[in-house]
């Protein structure tokens, strides 16, 4: 069993920040890539931002150079740091975390998991 738990949502004015943070629990072998994703009411979800094991991030344009995406290993934890926070940033924000359960890291073995999602409503 795997739980993402998040943290850090909330309320804050245009230009405000706010850090998320994501926890990744339970049978873990391995994680490879762990990200943000979120969606905004009548919209598909979308990527905001994606971290490998290695340290490589990938962004979405709208986001870039606002918003960093950072990782704890240790503690099998993604943050994402949102900065100068505009009101179409709005959304829930989901934690996502492509993972092993068990050696080897076979496709078998490994799967893509979601957590419950987080407000972020940016408004004055």
């Amino acid at each position: 069993q795997v739980q993402l738990v998040e943290s850090g949502g909330g309320l804050v004015q245009p230009g405000g920040s706010l850090r998320l943070s994501c926890a990744a629990s339970g049978s873990i072998f391995s994680i490879n890539a762990m990200g943000w994703y979120r969606q905004a009411p009548g919209k598909q979800r979308e990527l905001v931002a994606t971290i490998t094991s290695g340290g490589s991030m990938n962004y979405a344009d709208s986001v870039k150079g606002r918003f960093t995406i950072s990782r704890d290993n240790a503690k099998n934890t993604v943050y994402l740091q949102m900065n100068s926070l505009k009101p179409e940033d709005t959304a829930v924000y989901y934690c996502n975390a492509y993972l092993s359960i068990r050696f080897p890291p076979t496709p078998r073995n490994t799967a893509n998991y979601w957590g419950q999602g987080t407000q972020v409503t940016v408004s004055s």
